[in-house]
């Protein structure tokens, strides 16, 4: 509403208000009224001046401002009034803008008339706005007055350009400049109009200084009407293009104004093609106008380029680096260099907030930057920015998250994104992720769940960087979503979780203490972790609570020694374990040896006496509590024993322990001959507390175990194990005995071997090969008493199992109570004054391995001649003997030694060469075979509910897993070159046995025992070089020296060794030196291995099809290979097996349909015609294994044939003919294929047609037809002919069909259905094709009779009312053949249940 206006009548009585932007002015009291009339600019008969006054506007001089008595509006139309209808209009404008011009020449007065107007009105009479404009604003809202003070501004205006501000800090260019923003509208006129005002702008700004063009640019949108908007923009875009420093105004502006798409297009390629040179000031708005003229048709292009061209990393690295340099050179004058960095920050901190506006608000641009990333070449290097915009986009855009962490897994799995990417993207943008860290913490829980190892590490390494890089807060979010991980039941979850708090304690300790009570909390789950993750746990809460010292953690060291006490105290294992293993664990942290990392002297950095106590106390406590459990004292053995084997202890501790371990052992297991011992010690304790015992005198002896070698060799009282013939008579109580018996003394050979393996003494060697040989002896004779004693669970061997009871797999729990009974057998003797009574010493050693002589040949066929005896397996037993070491394979480097016998004298009573003997070497192998499958190719972790137990999957393996994968692998690498060597002689082996035989597979020698033996240890060493290669590790940065280390063993082999050779040559010498062991392959399941370790040499190349051909040649070589039978006069050609090595064979062949045309049209009918059962040119072609060919065969041709694309008809003419021809093919192998179930009709063989008889037909209809549709009229009758072969191909289908409805097979009829259904749309899809090639005339439809596989007609209802409309004998269409085959199935047709195909995978083989 608006109120009335009163004037006053005299200006004495006038209350003049002070204009809101001259603030500087006091409030005009009344005693100055009367001044302000003595200011007044004379008339002088000005017509300016009085039209002013007359309309009420009041001139002043000086610094006063001019004086508006009435509202803006109505001194407007009061002027344009006047002025309308002065008398000499329009002649009297002219005089009036003459006027002003005059006036406007003193520099006060145009000020003023710049400067906003006095309101001399009451507030409460005001109509208009509360603030009050310009006089020369008001004059340019008078459209008769606009054009000619338009252009009397712009004459004046350059007079003003090149002044410096004045004092009161007025730009007289930017207050002109301003009057002229936000007019209602510019006036069209003769002399002057919208385009000219643009024209004069652009001239001006082409001729002012440049931070007055600055100023004149922004001012452009307030100015410029839209239709001058296209003019504007093209001259901007030219200055733009001469005038690098106005790019961000220029942008600014043209972000604001309607321009033409192709000028945008245009301007924003210059922009893109500038960015690798523009001032990091000036990013911000190039990005965010780039951004903003994206479409959708061109986002993804523009998205990719600025991808290509932005490179953060450039800019902000340096600043930084020359604020470290400066902080370095001056700590006392940073602050300059201190500036910079945080101006870099504060610019690229802006532009990522641009970026996070475009990405949250225009799905296109989202979707566009997540396509150029997934786009990206794998060879190609992605830059830190690629790995922060998926994350801010993740955090900004909720929708984009799953396709966000499918980008991620893909670029992880195929290397792109490694460690280096992700901790130098941290470092640089960690200021900008900070604000992101709820969503990493997310996006690090989800890959945390994933299976793959390189996924989940890269969860990992997500909280470990959020971690380091954010502040306290964020970190107490890292290490809750931790505590969550290891609550959450995974067991992979659990462990990387626990890995990554230890990390995080030794990356920064005092951050982690200050979260410490939300890792202590976790003793409140204990029970539900495995023995590994509590050792990992007790780890990082000692290693906060007793690291230093520190004041603060004293409350962890309560709860600790509380929890510890209270589990230690329990009498149920399962807790005692947990104690054993923390308190072991607090005492290795609280004794640790800090003399490696401390400056002081080794006096001072060893233990205090007050520390001291607490360690001797700690350990006395665990070792009173659990002696009374032979279990529990073995247990703690074991984890005292791994502790010291890390070498971390202090020597003052070390020295108690070893004092200690050393009486104790002589006197609880040591005796006198003859001597009756006092007390009984279980013989469960004896192999780990001498693992104890021999760690403790290595680590004070630096790995010299002279003192304890007696007990390499040292006696053993046992009865006669040798069962003979009184082994059936023997009671069960009598069997379990000497079972238990051999079960201790292998465990103490095994113990006795990881401790002296190592050592270098020809002599200690030797003894060490000889306790190898009994283990291989013992273990046999085990064989025989297992195998009549299925009942009998043996001693524990592994202590930290999460299971209390653990029971061989092919044997029922029975309790049995025989340990006792064994401890005096389990005794051991101490050896007399003379510690080489008994011993062997070796003078020689050659480089030759595993080549027995022929003596020993001769006693091995004579054992394996012997009779066969009821033996079982020892892999069912495993959990029950004593860990190897990996130490124990450097045996393998061992060659010929000669052994000197001495007498008594300790004379030479007689030499013999001994030598590490096929059985030997197939133990070794065979348990580094194990290792290696357990370490290297770890099984799938299954999800396990957290409150359920979870069954312990590497028993057997715990000092294994103390290593890590690298670790293993490193260890692999080393024993490569023995290894080689054993494969060399073995392979040498069975080239000589073939020359002997002159080939023949059954020749002598092919079924003894050492011929069984060598391919074993020939197989295991093939399976050892898969698992090795087949390592994911190798695929990480780290280990690419290890894979490079393994490749030149093998290439070295070859020839002799070069510097610096390309991973590509080390690959293919390798491939070579393996690929020629095809020769010598004994067995089917070596042949297998050979092509998958050749596989796996092949996908580690960036150039493997040259290759390809070479594994397809192997492998179709080892399917016509005739393979010798296995023992006991089994196949040796397991099913699965191969399976595996037929698709091998496929999936490598360069054609796979004539590879299946051999087989099916020569191997085939040469078995279904010989006498011998099999096939000449594919002797694994059998009846048996006729199964196995036919899944393969059909499964490779269904696979191939949705490879193929359909085409369209704008492709050319060869392309046709060639997808024809290719077709033509296919479907005469599925035809060859198809017509043997008349032959080999068994129900396995029937399954297969049926299940991927229906996938073929399906590829059929969507890649063949399309391409017969345009084919047809050219190639009419090839495409009849190919319809003619398929009708009697379905044909068939058909009758298999009525085959399976009459012997009510669920397993076959359950596939009826839909492929009834498919070969209906079969006929629909071929009329339709003959429909458009007009040719519906060749179609015609009949009744089909339901037959058997043999042709007869099935007798029903429905057959016998259609039995006179049977069609098969129409020859005058090929086409109209095929459809009646197919639309035959209308007799069943209301049989097409709903079923869905279960696509069974387990077929039959039988």
């Amino acid at each position: 509403m608006v109120s009335k206006r009163r004037l006053s009548k005299s200006e004495d009585k006038e209350s003049p208000t002070e204009d809101a932007s001259n603030a500087r002015k006091p409030p005009l009291s009344k005693k100055t009224k009367k001044s302000h009339i003595h200011n007044e600019v004379d008339e002088n008969n000005s017509v300016f001046i009085q039209l002013l006054k007359t309309s009420g506007i009041v001139l002043k001089t000086g610094e006063n401002q001019n004086q508006l008595a009435v509202d803006q509006i109505v001194f407007q139309k009061k002027l344009f009034q006047t002025l309308r209808k002065h008398p000499s209009y329009p002649r009297i404008i002219e005089e009036f803008v003459s006027g002003l011009e005059s006036y406007i020449e003193d520099q006060d007065s145009f000020r003023n008339c710049l400067l906003s107007c006095e309101r001399l009105q009451d507030e409460e009479a005001s109509m208009g706005t509360p603030y009050s404009k310009s006089l020369i604003k008001l004059l340019l809202g008078i459209d008769i007055l606009q054009p000619a003070i338009i252009k009397t501004l712009f004459e004046k205006l350059p007079e003003f350009l090149f002044e410096r501000v004045n004092s009161n800090g007025i730009s007289m260019p930017r207050l002109i400049i301003s009057q002229l923003k936000w007019l209602d509208r510019v006036v069209d006129g003769k002399s002057h109009s919208p385009q000219d005002l643009t024209t004069k702008i652009m001239q001006l700004i082409s001729i002012a200084p440049v931070h007055l063009q600055h100023d004149f640019i922004t001012s452009l949108p307030e100015i410029l009407g839209d239709s001058q908007h296209a003019d504007v923009g093209q001259e901007l875009s030219d200055l733009l293009t001469e005038n690098t420093p106005l790019t961000v105004p220029i942008l600014d502006v043209l972000s604001s104004l309607r321009l033409d798409p192709e000028l945008l297009s245009k301007i924003r390629q210059l922009m893109i093609s500038k960015l690798s040179s523009v001032r990091l000031d000036d990013l911000p708005v190039i990005i965010k106008f780039i951004l903003h003229s994206v479409t959708t048709t061109d986002a993804l292009e523009v998205i990719s380029e600025l991808r290509e061209k932005l490179d953060l990393q450039q800019c902000i690295l340096p600043s930084r680096l020359h604020a470290s340099q400066s902080k370095m050179k001056n700590k006392g004058q940073t602050s300059s260099s201190g500036n910079q960095e945080n101006s870099g920050q504060d610019c690229v901190f802006l532009l990522f907030d641009v970026i996070k506006s475009a990405v949250r608000y225009e799905k296109t641009i989202s979707e566009a930057w997540i396509k150029a990333i997934e786009r990206t070449a794998p060879m190609s290097e992605h830059k830190i920015f690629d790995l922060t915009m998926l994350l801010i986009i993740y955090s900004t855009n909720t929708q984009t998250k799953k396709c966000i962490e499918r980008v991620l897994r893909n670029k992880i799995r195929s290397g792109c994104f490694q460690e280096e990417l992700l901790q130098s993207t941290f470092y640089i943008h960690y200021f900008v992720l900070k604000d992101l860290c709820p969503s990493i913490l997310s996006l690090a829980q989800n890959l945390l769940h994933s299976l793959d190892q390189s996924i989940i590490l890269f969860g990992s390494l997500l909280y470990k960087y959020a971690f380091k890089f954010f502040d306290a807060y964020c970190q107490q979010e890292v290490i809750g979503a931790l505590v969550t991980h290891i609550c959450s039941g995974n067991e992979a979850e659990v462990d990387i979780a626990l890995d990554v708090l230890l990390e995080l304690a030794v990356l920064n300790l005092s951050a982690m203490r200050m979260n410490a009570v939300f890792v202590k909390g976790i003793l409140d789950y204990l029970d539900k972790m495995s023995p590994r993750q509590i050792r990992k746990l007790f780890y990082i809460l000692s290693t906060l609570a007793f690291s230093n010292q520190h004041e603060g953690s004293s409350h962890i060291q309560d709860d600790m020694h509380l929890v510890v006490r209270k589990q230690l105290s329990s009498t149920i294992f399962k807790y005692k374990l947990i104690g054993i293993i923390g308190a072991v664990t607090m005492a290795g942290i609280m004794a640790a040896d800090r003399s490696r990392s401390s400056s002081l002297t080794q006096r001072k950095a060893d233990l205090s006496n007050e520390q001291y106590t607490q360690v001797t106390s700690l350990l006395q406590l665990v070792h009173s509590c659990s002696e009374q459990s032979p279990r529990a004292s073995a247990l703690y053995y074991d984890e005292f024993a791994n502790l010291i084997q890390g070498g971390k202890l202090a020597p003052k501790a070390l020295e108690w322990v070893g004092q200690t371990i050393f009486n104790d052992f002589q006197d609880a297991f040591v005796v006198d001959l003859h001597v009756v011992p006092e007390g009984l010690v279980s013989p469960l304790c004896l192999p780990p507390y001498f693992r104890l015992l021999r760690f403790c005198v290595a680590g004070q002896h630096n790995g010299n175990l002279e003192e304890i070698d007696g007990l390499l060799d040292c006696p053993i009282f046992l009865t006669d194990l040798e069962p003979g013939e009184k082994l059936e008579s023997m009671s069960v109580k009598e069997r379990s005995f000497m079972c238990s018996l051999i079960y201790l003394t292998l465990n103490w050979f095994r113990e006795v071997v990881n401790a002296f393996c190592w050592q270098m003494s020809p002599e200690i060697k030797g003894k060490v090969l000889t306790r190898l040989k009994h283990i291989v002896e013992l273990q046999k004779i085990l064989e025989k008493y297992l195998a009549v004693t299925p009942d009998y669970v043996p001693p524990l061997a592994t202590f930290d199992l999460e299971t209390v009871d653990v029971i061989p797999q092919t044997s029922t729990a029975v309790s049995t109570k025989i340990r006792k009974q064994g401890t005096i057998g389990g005794r051991k003797c101490k050896a007399g004054g003379n510690k080489t009574s008994s011993c062997d010493t070796f003078s020689k050693e050659d480089g030759s391995e595993c080549d027995p002589t022929p003596s020993d040949r001769g006693h091995l066929e004579k054992e394996f001649k012997k009779k066969e005896e009821k033996t079982v397996s020892l892999q069912n037993y495993h959990a029950f003997f004593r860990e190897l070491d990996m130490e124990v394979f450097s045996i393998l480097h061992c060659g010929l030694v000669t052994k000197f016998i001495l007498d008594s004298e300790m004379h030479t009573k007689a030499t013999e060469i001994v030598q590490l003997q096929p059985p030997e070497l197939l133990f070794l192998l065979e348990d580094l075979s194990n290792k290696v499958e357990n370490m290297l190719t770890p099984s799938i972790a299954r999800r396990v509910p957290f409150l359920k137990n979870k069954g312990n999957q590497n028993i057997g393996f715990s000092h294994l897993h103390q290593r890590s994968a690298q670790e293993i692998a490193r260890c692999i690498v080393q024993l490569m070159t023995p290894m080689c060597n054993h494969l060399e002689n073995i392979h040498n082996y069975f080239q000589c046995l073939a020359a002997e035989n002159h080939g023949m597979v059954d020749g002598p020698g092919m079924q003894d025992r050492e011929y069984h033996l060598m391919s074993s240890c020939y197989q295991r060493l093939l399976q050892i070089f898969h698992g090795l290669f087949a390592w994911s590790g190798f695929f990480q940065p780290e280990n690419h020296n290890l894979l490079y280390l393994a490749l030149e063993v093998l290439t070295n082999r070859l020839k002799q060794r070069e510097l610096d050779q390309p991973l590509e040559e080390l690959l293919s010498q390798s491939f070579h030196y393996l690929q020629n062991f095809h020769c010598s392959v004994p067995s089917f399941q070596s042949a297998l291995y050979l092509l998958r370790l050749l596989m796996v040499i092949l996908e580690k190349s960036t150039a493997p099809a040259q290759k390809k051909e070479k594994i397809a040649s192997l492998a179709r070589q080892f399917l016509c290979r005739l393979w010798p039978n296995g023992e006991k006069e089994k196949s040796s050609i397991p099913n699965d097996e191969l399976h595996a090595l037929l698709g091998i064979y496929l999936e490598h062949t360069d054609s796979v349909l004539k590879a299946i045309e051999e087989i099916a049209g020569v191997g085939v009918p040469e078995l279904i015609s010989s006498s011998k059962d099999a096939s000449s040119t594919f002797p694994t072609l059998t009846r048996q294994t006729f199964v196995i060919f036919f899944r393969v065969m059909m499964g490779e041709l269904e696979k191939t044939v949705k490879t193929i694309q359909a085409g369209t008809a704008a492709d050319s003419q060869q392309i046709h003919e060639e997808k024809l021809l290719y077709w033509n093919m296919a479907v005469r192998d599925f035809s060859i294929l198809i017509n043997l179930i008349k032959v080999f009709d068994s129900r396995p063989v029937l399954h297969i047609c049926l299940k991927y008889g229906r996938l073929f037909v399906e590829a059929f209809l969507k890649q063949c037809m399309p391409l017969l549709d345009f084919s047809f009229r050219k190639h009419r009758e090839d495409v009849l002919s190919l319809l003619e072969t398929f009708q009697l191909d379905t044909r068939l289908l058909h009758h298999l069909c009525g085959h399976s409805k009459i012997h009510q097979d669920t397993k076959l009829t359950k596939h009826v259905p839909l492929l009834k259904k498919i070969l209906e749309l079969l006929v629909c899809r071929v009329k339709a094709m003959l429909i458009l090639n007009n040719c519906r005339e060749a179609f015609w439809l009949g009744n089909l009779k339901n037959r058997d596989l043999q042709g007869e007609e099935i007798i029903s209802q429905n057959s016998q009312e259609s039995t006179a409309n049977e069609s098969e004998d129409d020859t005058s269409s090929q086409v109209s053949k095929s459809k009646a085959v197919e639309n035959g199935e209308e007799d069943e047709a209301s049989d097409g249940e709903k079923e869905q195909d279960s696509d069974e995978t387990d077929d039959d083989s039988d």
